[in-house]
C-alpha cells in the first residue's frame, strides 16, 4: 500500500515542478529532451537575434551620424533600436502563430532579452575600443569593417549562451513552444 502513495506523491511533485516553470519552460523542456538544444538551433536563434540587432545598430549609427550626435548618444540610440527591432522580429513570428499582442510581448521579452544584451555588450564594446571606428563616417571603410567584425564576434559569443538557455527551456525555446502549437 505504501508504493501507490509514493507514486502519487512523486506524480504531484513533478506536476508542481512543471507548473512552477511555466508553459514556455515546459515546452522548452520537451524540446531539449528531443535534442532541440543543438548548435544548429542555437545558431538559428542567434542569427534571428543578430538580424534585429544589426538593423537597430546600423540604423542607430546612421541616425546618430546624420543628426551629429556624440558617440555616447549614438551608442545608446543603437542599443535601443537593436532591442526594438530584435523584439519586433520575434513578435512578428509569434503573432503569426496566433498569439495576441500581450502574449507576444511576453514571449519576445523572455526569448530575446538576454541574447540581445550579450550581443549588444560585445558589439558596442568592440565598436568603442577599435581606434577611430566610432568617429569614422558612414562612407568610411573602417566603420563598416569594424561593425561587421563586431557583429560577427557578437554572433560567435552569443551562440553558446543561446544553446545553454534553449537547453534549459529558456530564450528561444519559449518561441519554439508556441510555433509547435
Amino acid at each position: 500500500m505504501a508504493h501507490p502513495a509514493q507514486h502519487e506523491h512523486h506524480g504531484h511533485h513533478e506536476h508542481h515542478g512543471h507548473e512552477h516553470q511555466g508553459h514556455g519552460a515546459h515546452g522548452g523542456h520537451h524540446q531539449a529532451a528531443a535534442g532541440g538544444a543543438g548548435w544548429r538551433t542555437a545558431a538559428q536563434a542567434t542569427l534571428h537575434c543578430l538580424t534585429g540587432c544589426a538593423i537597430g545598430e546600423i540604423l542607430g549609427m546612421v541616425l546618430g551620424t546624420a543628426f551629429g550626435l556624440h558617440n555616447g548618444a549614438t551608442v545608446v540610440l543603437s542599443i535601443l533600436l537593436a532591442f526594438v527591432f530584435g523584439y519586433a522580429l520575434t513578435m512578428r513570428g509569434v503573432l503569426n502563430a496566433g498569439l495576441d499582442v500581450g502574449a507576444a510581448v511576453k514571449v519576445a521579452l523572455a526569448a530575446d532579452t538576454v541574447s540581445i544584451l550579450v550581443m549588444e555588450l560585445i558589439d558596442n564594446t568592440v565598436m568603442v575600443t577599435v581606434p577611430g571606428a566610432m568617429d569614422a563616417g558612414l562612407g568610411d571603410l573602417l566603420f563598416w569593417v569594424s561593425l561587421a567584425g563586431s557583429l560577427a564576434l557578437a554572433f560567435a559569443l552569443t551562440v553558446p549562451v543561446n544553446k545553454w538557455m534553449i537547453g534549459r527551456g529558456r530564450g528561444h525555446a519559449v518561441v519554439h513552444a508556441h510555433h509547435r502549437h
